[in-house]
């Protein structure tokens, strides 16, 4: 069973945003002839890689829910320029948009478990309700209709 991470998506207010702002750098990439991949670099190494490896992906929280996620498909350490240990999480530049849930603020990223993991939305599904006002967004999901 894989492991996922989740981590709050610091200045993005949709996943519409965050899929822009990700196919921004894959065009950056692409004109410098760099690999195709969306990479997020962190201070902490993940201790349980080959469980994310094993199928984990990277769950956003966007504007206080969990909103989206990427497939994550490799977790390298390094040192930057000062001699601070730091870790690239790579991943796949697809955003899957899932079922909105609300997530309470936190520094970092943490594990999430798969039976803890929101379901993804269907194509048909995540157009309508990322089109939606947040707060109408919220509104319907308290009231159990998301």
């Amino acid at each position: 069973m894989p492991l996922h991470l989740i981590k709050l998506a610091v200045g993005c207010d949709s996943v519409k945003e965050l899929k822009e702002w990700i196919a921004e750098r894959m065009q950056t990439a692409k004109k410098k002839g760099l690999p195709q991949r969306h990479i997020h670099i962190t201070r902490m190494v993940p201790k349980r890689d080959a469980e994310i490896l094993a199928g984990g992906s990277l769950y956003w929280v966007i504007k206080g829910e969990i909103a989206a996620r990427e497939k994550i498909i490799g977790i390298e350490p390094f040192r930057d320029k000062d001699g601070i240990g730091r870790c690239r999480i790579v991943m796949q530049p697809k955003v899957i948009s899932v079922s909105p849930r609300p997530m309470r603020p936190f520094q970092g990223w943490r594990y999430l478990t798969e039976d803890s993991v929101p379901a993804d939305l269907g194509k048909s599904a995540a157009g309508s309700i990322a089109a939606m006002p947040e707060p109408m967004r919220r509104e319907l999901r308290d009231l159990g209709l998301l």
